[in-house]
């Protein structure tokens, strides 16, 4: 695949194009509502479907569905990110209206820091191609460790990265609006939401250990490879805020995401070795996998979604016989 450096110019300058009409977007603190979470969910998932559109239009059929194959599951894998995120945020009780804030710059660093890893492993791969089994083994092993680990919780007081943290950076108790640092006593001081940001970025990184090798095993074009990863990143602020509060509905989305990380490390090993296994099956497998894990949990947990939405129901009728009787 042959691209032009400028159309990486375009296609950096569009991102730091969007990311700058989503900070102005989003200047003033405020809790982000379902409406707009959806809104923006939208928005971002029409760019990235529409970049991979235009990928197909001008290289081909083929590289666009392997852009659209690490799309889908960067954006699946990504769900993973927005799980952690909603027990991080709890574990700090992040205000609603802080917390776009701090994914911002969380998307921002987590741009920076895939961009060097697809950087390190391209380089990788196109001087030792034996790397690719390496990778494979390890999604394959990841997977299987996501497998029996699905029902473990994250305990945020365990956390080595918020010890060092702590131990090193002075923190405050207190928020103070939407800022990272204080001066207090003519000193810098870090605020908890600086320690919320610390974690995010951390939790990327180690996300990104797994992701980036899943992405290489349905395309080793780094445009594509980064191009999806990014895209795919743009949209998990509003993702985490449509999908923040329905995480208890998806109990079998972990064990989906097990499977495609199982899938995608047979198919590079496969391919590499043997027979090369067409992007359009992979991307179908990819996507079976994950429709069926969230149709599969959203059905499992349609009766307990029904029982906690029936007393709203019942503090509803109630409101209005009250209504009725004062009229």
């Amino acid at each position: 695949m042959d691209v032009s450096l400028w159309v990486w110019v375009a296609m950096i300058a569009a991102i730091v194009a969007m990311l700058v009409v989503d900070l102005f977007m989003h200047r003033d603190a405020h809790e982000i509502r379902l409406r707009e979470a959806a809104t923006w969910s939208v928005i971002w998932v029409a760019i990235g479907l529409g970049v991979g559109g235009v990928i197909w239009w001008g290289y081909g059929s083929e590289f666009g569905l392997q852009y659209y194959a690490g799309y889908i599951i960067e954006k699946s894998l990504a769900v993973d990110n927005v799980f952690v995120w909603a027990v991080i945020f709890g574990y700090f009780a992040v205000p609603k209206q802080y917390q776009h804030r701090v994914l911002f710059y969380g998307v921002v660093g987590a741009l920076v820091f895939r961009a060097i890893f697809i950087a390190a492993g391209s380089a990788l791969i196109a001087s030792a191609a034996w790397v690719l089994y390496v990778f494979g083994a390890f999604l394959i092993l990841t997977g299987i460790r996501m497998l029996r680990q699905r029902n473990d919780h994250i305990d945020m007081s365990q956390s080595k990265t918020l010890r060092l943290f702590r131990r090193f950076v002075p923190t405050t108790e207190e928020y103070h609006g939407q800022r990272f640092w204080i001066r207090r006593g003519g000193a810098l001081v870090a605020t908890p939401l600086l320690a919320v940001l610390v974690i995010v970025e951390v939790t990327d990184i180690i996300f990104a250990v797994d992701s980036i090798p899943a992405i290489f095993a349905v395309t080793q074009e780094p445009f594509l490879v980064f191009a999806s990863n990014a895209f795919a990143i743009l949209g998990l602020r509003a993702m985490y805020f449509l999908l923040a509060d329905l995480m208890h509905r998806f109990i079998y989305l972990k064990l989906g995401l097990s499977l495609v990380l199982v899938w995608v490390g047979i198919k590079m090993i496969v391919s590499h070795a043997f027979v090369t296994i067409p992007t359009v099956v992979s991307l179908g497998i990819v996507v079976a996998i994950i429709t069926a894990s969230v149709v599969a949990s959203l059905i499992a947990t349609r009766a307990a979604a029904s029982a906690e939405e029936a007393p709203s129901d019942e503090a509803r009728r109630q409101e209005m016989q009250e209504v009725d009787a004062r009229e």
